[in-house]
């Protein structure tokens, strides 16, 4: 059974040198039988940003179930976590503090019809191209080209990119 409740508070969120360490995904999946790829975006709490899911890490978990978290919170998604796409660091808007950002893909398994968020956000699935041109966090677009780039590899396995 699944929490209905966003996690709040920052007692239990992780710093490194002073940067607030926060975890996303980019959720996705195929959409029919020609395989086309769709990522999943979701509104930011005031509704005029689009973004990929993401919060912060907490010290009583690891980074893929952070990561696992805020999908589920935030855009109502289950789903594998696979290995990581990178680490950045970038500013943040809101509190001008920098954070360090870790950012995993997400294959789909379960979208589900009621979650936390869910009267906070909007979440839409686009192809990538229109997720590029909404996306709002340039490290955000990073992370997508990554994510990209290791599906167009012709050295790409999937089961080698699933975590346990």
């Amino acid at each position: 059974m699944m929490c209905m409740v966003s996690r709040t508070g920052r007692e239990l969120q992780r710093y490194d040198m002073g940067r607030r360490l926060v975890v996303g995904c980019i959720p996705y999946r195929y959409k029919d039988e020609n395989g086309e790829l769709e990522v999943l975006v979701i509104s930011s709490q005031k509704g005029h940003a689009m973004m990929f899911p993401k919060g912060g890490w907490e010290l009583d978990e690891s980074v893929e179930q952070a990561a696992s978290r805020e999908c589920f919170e935030e855009a109502g998604v289950v789903g594998a976590v696979e290995c990581t796409l990178g680490k950045w660091c970038f500013k943040s808007k809101s509190r001008g503090i920098y954070h360090e950002g870790h950012m995993f893909p997400m294959l789909v398994v379960e979208q589900l019809e009621l979650w936390p968020e869910k009267n906070l956000r909007q979440r839409v699935w686009m192809k990538v191209e229109e997720a590029r041109e909404v996306c709002q966090s340039w490290w955000m677009k990073e992370a997508l080209d990554v994510f990209v780039e290791r599906l167009a590899s012709p050295t790409f396995n999937k089961e080698d990119d699933l975590l346990n």
